[in-house]
C-alpha cells in the first residue's frame, strides 16, 4: 500500500468510519474517467481543487461534485482573500498527493475545505484515495464530518 493511501486510510480509521479503498483497473485521475470506472453519475464524483491565497500563499480545498466547476470568484469570496489554482508542486508539496489523486483527507498540511452542495444530493459519493487509481465510496454527511468542512455554493451557474 502507498504512503499517500495509507494516509488516508489512517484519516478515515481515525473518524471512527469503516470505508475501503477500490483499486480501479484504469486511471481515475478526471471525474469522467473515475465515474466510468465505478459505474455511477459524473457528479457523484468528489473533485478535490486545490486553490492558493495569492497573498498569504495558504491552501484551500473545495470538494465538488465532478460535474460541476469552481468559480473562483466565489471561491476567494468563501476564503476571505484573492485564490488562484495551485500549481502541480503546490498541491503535491502542501497535500502529499499528485493532482489527479488528492484526497478529501489525509493532507500533509491542514487547510480550509468548503464542500458543494450538489454533492449532498446523492446518497453515496466517490472520492480519490490519494493515488490515480485508488478511490472510496462515502456517504456525504460522513464526508462533510470527515473533512470538517463547510458546505457553501461555490460553483459556477
Amino acid at each position: 500500500m502507498s504512503k499517500s493511501l495509507k494516509r488516508v486510510m489512517g484519516a478515515i480509521g481515525a473518524a471512527g468510519l469503516d470505508l475501503q479503498p477500490v483499486e480501479m483497473p484504469e486511471s481515475t485521475r478526471t471525474a469522467a474517467e473515475a465515474a466510468a470506472a465505478v459505474g455511477c453519475a459524473l457528479d457523484q464524483i468528489v473533485k478535490s481543487i486545490v486553490f492558493q491565497g495569492q497573498d498569504s500563499g495558504r491552501i484551500h480545498l473545495f470538494l465538488t461534485a465532478g460535474g460541476n466547476q469552481v468559480d473562483p470568484d466565489k471561491a476567494s469570496a468563501l476564503a476571505g482573500e484573492a485564490l488562484g489554482r495551485a500549481d502541480a508542486g503546490v498541491v503535491r508539496d502542501r497535500t502529499g498527493f499528485a493532482i489527479g489523486g488528492v484526497a478529501p483527507v489525509g493532507h500533509l498540511t491542514p487547510c480550509p475545505v468548503h464542500l458543494d452542495p450538489r454533492l449532498c444530493d446523492f446518497a453515496t459519493v466517490w472520492a480519490a484515495a490519494g493515488t490515480p487509481r485508488h478511490v472510496f465510496a462515502i456517504a456525504p454527511d460522513d464526508l462533510l464530518r470527515l473533512t470538517g468542512a463547510t458546505l457553501a455554493p461555490f460553483t459556477r451557474g
